[in-house]
């Protein structure tokens, strides 16, 4: 009965949003793009599996000499890149893709024990999420239990959140990024019976809710919350360019995120989250024409700041399903917005040459831009959402 009930959750989504592009509104021309910017993916990242040395994981371009940069298994990105060979091997069924997948996945399986890092959703269920979702082998599950386990462990009841760092001079920091990883504790409680991993899910979307989002559905970065009696210590950002902005990337894993728990629970308080997320992003008036956001839509020079397409690839995808899950306009709505989004994603000024960005994908993502860190370069997980966002599309406008 659990195994049925996965894939009915599991596929839910996709029924739902055929019936919406079934009815005459795909692009044709999308679909083709879609088809050729695959292609040029699976060779770029054929390329990339012969450039990246054994035992670390493809992370970004280092911006001082435009070299490789890797990371260890520990760093919140390890997953993306096997993740993405996952999604390529579904693509191209060509058995390179799923073996350099595994041996990527030898890396970062330890990480199941990792009780210091609140991005194994990232880490873990990227990767070994796609590897039992398209192999069916069942010796995944218990990793991906593990790795639940360990997730918990950083749940405070008081503050009703997961604990997303242990460094600085934070009480109880919970980014917005976290909302992404909840998607492996609501599987967890699916594959187990145990209500307990879906209870942490759900209590800590609700606080979210609570505290995270300003009236008009921007997301703070960071709250900071005192442990012994969950009262809000302070709101601040990490990443974005005021404590008062609306972080580009930030409004984007809400989104997603948001849509993912109504996908998994079907509580309607998380559609209209995701529903007024949607809107902010869709209705702000620094949104460019062409949907690729800047890296803070209260960013200092616009419109001359730098983008940050690895906030567009994670809106799209997101976008996609969560027009599955409304009303007919809504859905029209979200389903054209996700369409010019990958336009552009797909066209020469935001997708490399082949051979080139040091083979990823993807050109003109923004990490931490008050760290400088990570500015204008190509970005693992910018590739990940984006290749899943063209599958998406590819599923869906069928």
């Amino acid at each position: 009965m659990k195994k049925n009930l996965f894939f009915t959750v599991l596929l839910l989504p996709v029924l739902m949003v055929q019936t919406y592009a079934q009815s005459g509104k795909a692009d044709k021309a999308l679909l083709a793009k879609a088809d050729a910017t695959l292609q040029f993916a699976a060779r770029q990242y054929k390329l990339m599996m012969t450039h990246v040395p054994d035992g670390v994981l493809p992370r970004t371009t280092d911006t001082k000499d435009g070299s490789l940069m890797t990371s260890n298994s520990g760093w919140w990105t390890s997953g993306f890149y096997p993740g993405t060979t996952w999604y390529l091997y579904e693509y191209t069924k060509d058995p390179a893709f799923k073996a350099e997948a595994l041996k990527r996945m030898e890396l970062v399986k330890k990480e199941q024990f990792n009780t210091h890092t609140h991005d194994l959703g990232f880490m873990m269920y990227c990767p070994f999420g796609n590897a039992l979702r398209i192999t069916k082998d069942t010796a995944y599950k218990s990793i991906l239990l593990t790795s639940a386990r360990s997730l918990s462990s950083r749940f405070n009841p008081t503050v009703g959140c997961i604990k997303s760092w242990d460094h600085g001079t934070w009480k109880f920091p919970v980014i917005i990024d976290n909302m992404m990883n909840l998607e492996l504790l609501n599987w967890a409680t699916r594959e187990s019976g145990d209500p307990q991993f879906a209870k942490i899910a759900r209590t800590h979307a609700n606080t979210t809710i609570k505290n995270h989002f300003r009236p008009d559905y921007s997301s703070y970065h960071v709250v900071d919350y005192d442990p012994a009696t969950g009262a809000v210590h302070e709101r601040k950002t990490h990443q974005g360019a005021a404590d008062s902005s609306a972080w580009s990337r930030g409004q984007a894993w809400g989104l997603y995120g948001y849509t993912m728990m109504y996908r998994d629970t079907k509580d309607k308080t998380y559609l209209e989250q995701a529903r007024h997320i949607a809107n902010y992003i869709l209705n702000n008036p620094e949104m460019p024409a062409d949907g690729v956001p800047y890296w803070d839509y209260d960013a200092p020079g616009i419109p001359n700041a730098p983008r940050d397409v690895s906030a567009a690839a994670v809106a799209a995808s997101a976008l996609l399903e969560l027009s599955g899950y409304t009303n007919k306009a809504d859905g029209k709505r979200y389903w054209n917005a996700a369409e010019k989004m990958l336009n552009s994603l797909c066209s020469p000024a935001y997708l490399a040459k082949e051979g080139e960005n040091n083979d990823f994908i993807l050109m003109h993502s923004v990490g931490s831009l008050p760290h400088k860190s990570e500015v204008d370069v190509p970005l693992t997980y910018a590739d990940y959402y984006f290749v899943e966002a063209l599958l998406r599309y590819k599923q869906w406008a069928k």
